[in-house]
C-alpha cells in the first residue's frame, strides 16, 4: 500500500499542482495530515479517482514522508487498474 504524487504541472493561479493518490483512501488522509493539506480539497470522495491536488512545496513534503513519484502514464495506468479491480470486486 502507497501513496503516489505525479508529475503534472497544472496551473492554478500562482501555484503549480499535481495530483496526490493512494491505494487506500486511509492512506491518503494520514499523508494529507503529515503535510498538512485540509481534507476539505479531497477531490472525487470515494472514486477511483480519489485524489488532492496539491503544490510543489507540498509534492517535496509528501515525497519526504515516503511518497512515490510516478509520471502521467503510470498514474492513468494505475487509476484503470484501481478501476477494473474495483468493478471485478462489484460482480463477485
Amino acid at each position: 500500500m502507497s501513496v503516489y504524487v505525479d508529475n503534472a504541472k497544472h496551473r492554478y493561479g500562482r501555484l503549480i499542482l499535481c495530483h496526490m493518490f493512494a491505494d487506500t483512501t486511509e492512506e491518503l488522509l494520514a499523508m494529507t495530515e503529515k503535510i498538512g493539506v485540509a481534507t476539505c480539497w479531497l477531490q472525487a470522495a470515494d472514486t477511483t479517482h480519489e485524489h488532492f491536488d496539491i503544490c510543489k512545496a507540498k509534492r517535496a513534503l509528501a515525497i519526504s514522508h515516503g511518497a512515490i513519484q510516478v509520471t502521467l502514464g503510470e498514474l492513468a495506468r494505475m487509476l484503470a487498474e484501481k478501476k477494473l479491480k474495483s468493478l471485478l470486486e462489484l460482480r463477485r
